[in-house]
């Protein structure tokens, strides 16, 4: 291959496409498929490029406080404080490792999962036809395309059997496009006239077909314009509000680092002890270690998530998940099994007929496209008791519109379109009707008979196809316009019984605050049956003509009453969904199907199956992989477990910070000192980020996770100014013991109330973690209890231990001890009962 950029390729025959590219019909061998990857690339837009550990450790130290400090503490250096900038630059330099190491292992984590529903191609290598991961496709690969397949690269086909290919995502165009194998008589390469060619990023809607492989990665049409094509996510409730917190905070530091810094000015301070000061009091006070804390709580709620089933493919859909209202679903697979079984077969006898068997068979065995649970359960049944092989014509396939599909066959020159699908959609296409071998007119009297049937098996919550067929004369192409005028042949009866404890299933899932909604394009007399039997048909069964009539208006509160709706087509989907979010409700959507994409773009939260689509997994922001309501419980309880553990860092954070921030203004009025030198700042800082680490690790109550969570600032600002100032008042507390009782100042002030602050807002995480009595009632995670002993000892021996002189602190005697027992006491007893009045009169979010 040479000048691959230059090669017309919409130009040229198959022969010569295949001679170009070095490929055959039996597609590429394997070590030419490895040469090829290694010489081009893997099929990805960006190569992910591996990161550097020492440049990512390096980068934590690049935000405008920390570079400030160190260029500060530089300057202190060459004053003759080498001490202090030393100690300073070991506590950023732990600080940045422990931020990085933990977001490299949560990178990795995540990454691993995301590789389990990584998209795959169906690929025809040395003859046969295999599955491999998108990014392992090379030029001259020959591709199967199917419906509901994403298009792995860009592709020049040479077979199309009524292939749509929806390319808005490229061209804008919202229509699918019809591709063909036709040579296109033009010079240059123009993206929205090349019906022979398929493009990286487009899906197949209809149809499907065979094509080479001509472009990969960023060399795709897709790959010269991604930057372009990339819009950045709407921000979830979730990030909205942890913005909204982090710049609340900013600021409110902001504030009080500036009145401290220029209240040590006015105390005559020295100019750069101030500076550093204040600097290192932002550090320790401004939410650095948000981020990182959120990433670790999702990467971990992940990781929980995988164990129960799902996979995560956007982190911050954890939250969402956890604070979902309304989970709209189809029954298939949900409330049924979702293994559809062939349960009988009848003619308009109600007989078992031998021609009905072979042409449902035969039309199920013909017709294109991957998962279709009907088609292999004919195939399933029929496969020993029917040997009619016959040639294939071609084939009309299956559309939403249209709910059925037909295939031509031909036996001893006979031609024979068979058409299976919906018996709504069948029967008006039929003029007569087989009985008893004989070919008869189907008049109004006898196809009221039929639909009488039908309903009746429908009623029996048996799902059912029909079948019909015609001679055809001979002709080059077949289309939709060749349905008419068939012969009505008897109904393919089939069983998807109901799951085991799905009923019980439901009433869990509402008694945690998430309603179901089904959405189902299924006939409404088999969907009343199911739902009936399992108590969730709350009022009537909506059908989505009835939804066609009603303007949005008055299809709202039908929506909000009613919770079963059938006969639903994408289009009906998802104006649901948009219309359900409109009454400010968390919607979820699970969909596996081709169409479901708009859907589940819509949602809040997009559910998918790992033996979905690919354009459903695509588009989705969770795979579950199995589909079953007992998973998504488990999940949702998980995402409410994650969300609950972030709440608490927030809300310990903002109090503790808060808190000290406070102490440290009004230490700052009346002390002419510092009331902690910097590096003891940055080191309580360091100590109590540790204990927060464990915070992802710990219990969560269960009454926590009943209910649908969602972010609120102002529970969070109401906790702030609840608990910070009582922090405050027992730090006051123990300036006065070391003022007046202690009469001391300088080292040994610092060194009382470094202690003081480290073992107080450390202990209090194991009051203020839950609104039950701790211990009794709510029990730490054996992580966070550890590390917070670990802590406390570590401040409580730090003063007596030979290191410490080098963070100046002072030996303290056993009394002080005594002292801070009580005052620990003192302050827990109060939280304690401060705790029980707050949550009265505040809900939590």
């Amino acid at each position: 291959m040479t000048n691959i950029d230059n090669f017309p390729f919409w130009n040229k025959t198959e022969t010569e496409i295949l001679a170009f590219y070095q490929s055959s019909t039996l597609g590429l061998n394997h070590k030419e498929a490895c040469s090829r990857l290694k010489k081009y690339g893997p099929n990805e837009l960006a190569k992910k490029t591996k990161k550097i550990f020492i440049l990512g450790f390096l980068v934590k130290f690049f935000n405008p406080l920390t570079i400030v400090l160190l260029l500060a503490s530089f300057v202190s250096l060459i004053l003759g404080g080498k001490n202090n900038f030393f100690i300073i630059l070991a506590i950023l330099g732990i600080s940045a490792f422990i931020d990085f190491f933990q977001e490299f292992q949560a990178e990795r984590a995540t990454d691993r999962l995301r590789k389990k529903v990584a998209p795959r191609a169906e690929v025809i290598r040395n003859g046969s036809t295999i599955e491999i991961p998108f990014s392992q496709i090379v030029i001259g690969d020959i591709v199967q395309l199917s419906l509901g397949d994403l298009i792995p690269a860009d592709a020049r086909l040479i077979k199309s059997n009524n292939l749509f290919v929806d390319e808005s995502i490229l061209t804008g165009e919202s229509f699918p496009v019809k591709k063909s194998v036709e040579l296109l008589d033009r010079e240059k390469f123009q993206l929205e006239k090349m019906d022979n060619c398929v493009f990286m990023g487009t899906s197949v809607v209809l149809g499907g077909g065979k094509a080479v492989i001509i472009a990969t990665g960023k060399n795709t049409q897709l790959g010269k314009i991604a930057s372009e094509l990339v819009k950045k996510r709407p921000q979830t409730d979730f990030e909205k509000g942890v913005h909204d917190f982090s710049l609340m905070i900013t600021k409110i530091t902001a504030v009080l680092v500036a009145f401290i810094f220029l209240t040590g000015i006015f105390l005559h301070h020295d100019l750069l002890s101030s500076i550093i000061f204040s600097l290192a009091i932002a550090i320790g006070l401004v939410p650095e270690f948000l981020p990182i804390i959120i990433t670790i709580n999702l990467s971990k709620g992940a990781i929980r998530l995988s164990k129960k089933e799902i996979i995560v493919k956007n982190l911050s859909s954890i939250q969402d998940f956890g604070s979902m209202e309304i989970l709209c679903t189809d029954k298939t697979g949900t409330l049924t099994k979702g293994k559809i079984e062939l349960s009988s077969y009848e003619d308009f006898d109600k007989k078992r007929n031998s021609k009905l068997a072979s042409f449902s068979y035969l039309q199920a065995l013909y017709q294109s496209g991957r998962g279709n649970p009907m088609a292999e359960a004919i195939v399933r049944f029929f496969k020993d008791s029917v040997n009619r092989p016959l040639l294939k014509l071609g084939e009309i396939p299956f559309d939403y519109s249209r709910r059925m599909s037909s295939v031509v066959v031909e036996e001893a020159k006979i031609k024979m379109l068979i058409s299976q699908g919906s018996p709504e959609s069948i029967l008006p296409v039929c003029s007569n009707f087989e009985s008893k071998e004989k070919i008869k007119k189907l008049t109004p009297k006898t196809k009221n008979e039929i639909k009488a049937r039908f309903e009746k098996l429908s009623s029996d919550g048996i799902r059912v196809l029909a079948v019909g067929y015609k001679k055809l004369a001979e002709k080059d192409n077949y289309s939709t316009d060749d349905e008419k005028e068939l012969t009505f042949l008897g109904f393919v009866c089939f069983a998807d019984p109901i799951k085991e404890g799905v009923a019980e299933m439901v009433t869990l899932l509402k008694e945690e605050g998430v309603e179901m909604k089904i959405l189902t394009g299924d006939n409404e007399l088999v969907t009343e049956k199911v739902c009936r039997d399992i108590g969730l048909l709350s009022k009537k069964v909506i059908t989505g003509e009835t939804i066609d009539l009603l303007s949005d208006e008055k299809l709202l509160p039908l929506l909000l009453k009613n919770n079963v709706f059938a006969r639903i087509n994408p289009k009906q989907k998802e104006r649901i969904i948009l219309l359900l979010k409109k009454s400010e409700k968390v919607v979820g959507f699970l969909g596996d199907g081709v169409n479901d994409g708009p859907s589940l773009r819509a949602s809040d939260i997009g559910i998918s199956v790992n033996n979905g689509s690919d354009v459903a997994k695509d588009t989705a922001d969770l795979i579950l992989l199995k589909k079953d309501l007992s998973v998504l419980k488990n999940g949702i309880e998980e995402g409410r477990k994650t969300y609950g553990n972030i709440i608490k860092y927030i809300t310990l954070g903002t109090s503790s910070d808060f808190g000290n921030m406070s102490s440290m203004a009004i230490a700052s009025l009346f002390l002419p000192f510092f009331p902690m030198l910097p590096m003891q700042i940055l080191l309580n800082d360091l100590l109590y980020d540790v204990t927060q680490l464990a915070i992802p690790s710990d219990n969560v109550d269960i009454e926590e996770t009943k209910n649908p969570k969602n972010w609120n600032i102002s529970f969070i600002k109401k906790f702030m100014f609840t608990f910070g100032p009582l922090s405050s008042i027992f730090d006051l507390l123990t300036f006065a013991v070391l003022l007046f009782l202690f009469k001391k100042a300088g080292h040994f002030f610092q060194t009382g109330w470094f202690v003081e602050s480290i073992v107080t807002q450390s202990l209090i995480v194991l009051c203020i973690r839950t609104k039950k009595v701790p211990f009794f009632q709510s029990r730490p995670s054996k992580l966070l209890l550890s590390v917070i002993v670990f802590t406390v000892g570590l401040a409580i021996i730090l003063p007596l231990i030979p290191l410490g002189k080098y963070f100046s602190f002072s030996p303290l005697p056993a009394f002080f001890y005594l002292l801070l027992i009580l005052i620990v006491a003192l302050y827990f007893i109060t939280v304690e009962i401060v705790k029980m009045k707050f949550f009265k009169k505040v809900a939590a979010p």
